[in-house]
């Protein structure tokens, strides 16, 4: 009888991403809980995971200025709930998604690493 590493069981999130190699028990999770991933999604690097279980999401964008006819560089980061699943350092490239809300300050969640 072969008795080989076990596959863990991820739920289908509606998204084309790849679920993570480890499980994990969270409700919290979308792979393996009960979140739901709507709304916006977005790639930006992670700037801080020193929370417990919280990564503060960064990524820039450009703006044009109409008056000078030129574009400006522009951040916006947000703070998203990290799975411990998941679990993204500082530095790795992420796909961020919009769920509702997970606690105060919370509206976004990790499913995916890009780049580790």
């Amino acid at each position: 009888m072969y008795m080989g590493k076990a596959k863990t069981k991820a739920k289908d999130i509606g998204l084309e991403a790849q679920p993570p190699k480890e499980s994990c028990s969270s409700v919290k999770c979308p792979w393996h809980g009960s979140l739901k991933i709507r709304g916006r999604i977005f790639r930006g690097t992670v700037k801080s995971s020193k929370a417990l279980e919280t990564a503060v999401v960064e990524w820039s964008y450009y703006h044009y200025i109409h008056k000078y006819e030129r574009y400006e560089r522009r951040k916006s980061q947000v703070i998203a709930h990290n799975p411990k699943c998941i679990s993204a350092k500082a530095g790795d490239i992420v796909n961020i998604g919009e769920c509702r809300s997970v606690s105060k300050a919370k509206r976004f969640v990790i499913f995916e690493k890009v780049k580790a």
